[in-house]
């Protein structure tokens, strides 16, 4: 990476940060969309700034830092994402401009768990039916699709082509699925028989299954750097509060077990952001091993983000166990980022096939 270009990131996080933590942790999409993240990767042909996906990674770490409440996930690393990888089409362009400038939210219904490394990626299917083309399926933790206009549902036709179909919300049945984490809005989305032959069909360019298997990656890493900033923010908490506790006459941060705790949370986090980094570096450059980085990445960000967050409460002492605390609502947000688009366990698998 250049010099310039890791000034720029930088200068991109301190904007960021400084931005959201006076926004708070619900930030208004609007302001986001002013400050030009939701079009980051978009082409300036459509309103965007032509960046890259370390760009976008940025900023989903100073959201995981805040623990923020917002469709980022959802409408821009997926739903941006997608509209970006599909061919040129009429309704195309000028959906992915409105999704930038916040005017319109999108999701995409994929596969969002294990089978999101390891099998099909499309839970929706095609199917011709009297003359008709009827799209049916169901896919469950959707994120942020109970606040989308539209829902790109990616499927197989009857010759296995995976195509995106845009779906209205309206047209689908949409059932919030509450989970531990309150930071995260999903959704089960199903298609019942739905009639989608007068509607627009997208294919992904070039190799469509190798798209999508993109865009599941994108989600993946994304997390990833989610987990590594509320980490982050968890570590900073712990060692403030190491500082001020007085226990026995001087601060708990000057008893050697809590050094210890805290420098092992410090080593996690700094090999959680060296594959961080190299996975979104190989992900924008779309190398051949991007794959294998991502999954490097998701599993031990997420593994490593449960274990600080967990090492944060227990230092916290009692008050880290109480309603009050902020600790419990990092930690259940580790807790789900540990599974979404994923669990380490099956990202680790998809590592051993390689040398199989």
């Amino acid at each position: 990476m250049s010099a310039d270009l890791t000034e720029v990131r930088e200068e991109l996080r301190g904007v960021a940060r400084d931005l959201l933590s006076k926004a708070g942790a619900a930030p208004d999409w609007q302001l986001l969309a002013d400050a030009g993240w939701l079009g980051l990767e978009a082409d300036a042909a459509v309103g965007g700034s032509g960046a890259s996906f370390t760009e976008v990674a940025v900023i989903m770490e100073e959201l995981g830092r805040i623990a923020a409440v917002s469709p980022y996930l959802g409408s821009i690393v997926l739903g941006a994402g997608a509209l970006a990888a599909l061919d040129p089409l009429p309704g195309r362009d000028e959906l992915l401009a409105d999704v930038i400038t916040g005017r319109q939210i999108v999701a995409v219904a994929l596969a969002t768990g294990d089978e999101a490394v390891t099998e099909d990626l499309s839970p929706f299917s095609i199917e011709a039916s009297a003359g008709r083309l009827r799209l049916r399926g169901s896919a469950a933790f959707v994120p942020d699709a109970a606040a989308a206009d539209w829902i790109l549902l990616p499927a197989l036709t009857a010759s296995a082509e995976p195509v995106v179909v845009p779906v209205r919300s309206a047209r689908l049945t949409i059932e919030p699925q509450p989970v531990l984490d309150g930071t995260r809005r999903l959704a089960r989305v199903t298609a019942d028989d739905l009639d989608v032959s007068a509607g627009p069909t997208w294919h992904p360019a070039g190799d469509p299954a190798a798209a999508l298997r993109r865009l599941a990656d994108r989600a993946a890493l994304a997390v990833a750097c989610d987990s590594l900033g509320l980490s982050h923010a968890m570590l900073d908490a712990t060692v403030r509060y190491a500082r001020q506790r007085q226990q026995f006459g001087r601060p708990i941060g000057s008893f050697q077990a809590v050094k210890h705790a805290c420098a092992d949370m410090l080593v996690r986090l700094s090999i959680a952001r060296e594959l961080v980094e190299a996975a979104a570096a190989a992900l924008a450059q779309g190398t051949s091993a991007a794959a294998a980085e991502v999954s490097m990445a998701k599993s031990y960000a997420c593994s490593a983000a449960m274990d600080v967050t967990g090492k944060a409460m227990q230092l916290h002492g009692g008050i880290g166990y109480t309603w009050e605390s902020v600790v419990h609502v990092y930690l259940k947000r580790a807790m789900l980022n540990r599974s979404l688009f994923g669990s380490p366990a099956a990202h680790r698998r998809r590592l051993a096939l390689r040398y199989g």
